[in-house]
């Protein structure tokens, strides 16, 4: 079975687990011993009241290979296939979350940074059905405690947003959402990737499970949720009563504004025996990657859809997972990493940076990279400038109302103007080693 348990003792047996034996307080102290682990082993800990928390389940790209069952190099190409050819899974799975709690005061809910907004569920994905269709969307939101019954939802305008919208012109007043939290990583990477509006991003998670996903329909509201989640929570979106959601620390690592969300009510609690509470620290790498590495994947077939062969893609960690990209191309003709750039905007939109580099250069590192920038671009030619383009709300140089940022693309691969040799990084014979 492949649930959050199953994948803790994954990690256990890798030595890719630290147990914590101390009690650890929910305020800050959760998210502070997070940050002094994070992007190495995952943490298990409990709380004061002796709840199970883990957390850098997903901290790391091997990790996430270590969960999808394969190599690092064969992730990203996985994922796609698994976007591009979705698997349904079962939908008569037994809800394994029987104990039903009193509220949301009964959850190890964190608070993780001195101007938080209050405490945030950061690593739920939500279920809700799209109104008039047998459909479904699965996504990643943030909820914002407002008190032991009531949540702010931070809603950006795409899938679930857009639900919201066809159900309030439809005339309802609430919209059934089912909350899971506790998850095995692929479903959490299924939750964000990319997909078609109309898609259940359940199929995605199906196909990365082998066909081992099944889910369940809440008790309570019309909602289906993975069978063995940890913890549910049954609730509505109030569609017309908004309320102030924020500050919150997003991916940038910054706070993010202030603005009106949703208001959601939440009408049952329902967790395993002896629940585990993943939480995950926001602007940690754990966030960027489960955010960041199906973005990768979506790049990868843009930007292949213009170059006949590239190579490797990093969201990189200093660009917050998010908005800085290095694309590794075979390049064939002088124009064809300005076309890279352009595919790579296309795939991302929320991308601000892409750097294009040559296939000898090792885009995870970025030593390496910046040395194909200082040796291989030159301004005058090889920089890409878009102005006033739709970028990420994340961004506090931005426009973060309308979305607008200049984006910037760099050609740092060999021109074809010079021998392939001036480029060539000297080497010194094998039979000369010492």
């Amino acid at each position: 079975m492949a649930d959050l348990r199953s994948y803790i003792q994954d990690l256990q047996r890798e030595e890719e687990l630290i147990e914590i034996d101390k009690p650890i307080d929910t305020k800050f102290q959760a998210s502070s011993l997070i940050k002094k682990h994070d992007g190495k082993k995952a943490i298990l800990f409990k709380t004061e009241n002796k709840n199970i928390i883990v957390s850098g389940i997903c901290g790391t790209k091997k990790k996430l290979a270590l969960a999808l069952g394969m190599p690092i190099e064969k992730t990203r190409p996985f994922i796609m296939k698994a976007i591009n050819s979705p698997q349904n899974p079962d939908y008569d799975g037994a809800l394994e979350a029987k104990v039903q709690l009193s509220g949301l005061n009964d959850l190890p809910i964190l608070t993780h940074f001195d101007r938080d907004g209050g405490p945030f569920i950061t690593s739920a994905i939500v279920s809700a059905k799209i109104p008039g269709e047998n459909k479904e969307n699965v996504s990643f939101h943030r909820f914002m405690v407002i008190d032991n019954h009531h949540m702010a939802v931070r809603i950006v305008p795409r899938h679930l947003y857009r639900i919201c919208k066809i159900a309030k012109d439809s005339g309802q007043k609430t919209l059934d959402i089912g909350i899971a939290i506790g998850l095995h990583p692929a479903i959490l990477i299924a939750a964000a990737c990319p997909a078609q509006f109309g898609l259940s991003e359940y199929g995605i998670a199906n196909r990365l499970l082998n066909g081992e996903l099944k889910t369940a329909k809440c008790k309570t509201i019309n909602a289906n949720v993975p069978a063995d989640s940890e913890i549910v929570i049954e609730g509505k979106i109030l569609l017309d009563e908004d309320v102030d959601e924020g500050p919150f620390v997003d991916m940038t690592g910054t706070y993010d504004i202030i603005r009106k969300q949703p208001l959601v009510k939440v009408e049952n609690i329902f967790c395993r025996k002896d629940f585990i509470y993943h939480a995950q620290l926001p602007s940690g790498m754990e966030h960027g990657l489960l955010m960041g590495m199906p973005q990768e994947s979506k790049i990868a077939e843009t930007v292949a859809g213009v170059i006949p062969k590239i190579k490797d893609v990093n969201l990189t960690p200093g660009g917050c997972h998010w908005l800085h990209a290095v694309v590794s191309i075979e390049k064939q003709t002088e124009g064809d990493a300005k076309n890279a750039i352009l595919a790579a905007f296309a795939g991302h939109p929320s991308l601000k940076q892409v750097i294009i580099v040559d296939t000898d250069i090792d885009v995870n590192d970025m030593k390496d990279v910046e040395w194909a920038i200082a040796t291989r671009f030159q301004g005058d030619r090889g920089l890409v400038m878009i102005k006033n383009a739709r970028g990420s709300s994340l961004d506090p140089s931005g426009d973060q109302k309308l979305n607008l940022t200049t984006k910037i693309g760099i050609d740092a691969t060999m021109t074809f103007l010079k021998e392939k040799r001036d480029f060539e990084k000297a080497k010194i014979p094998h039979n000369h080693e010492a």
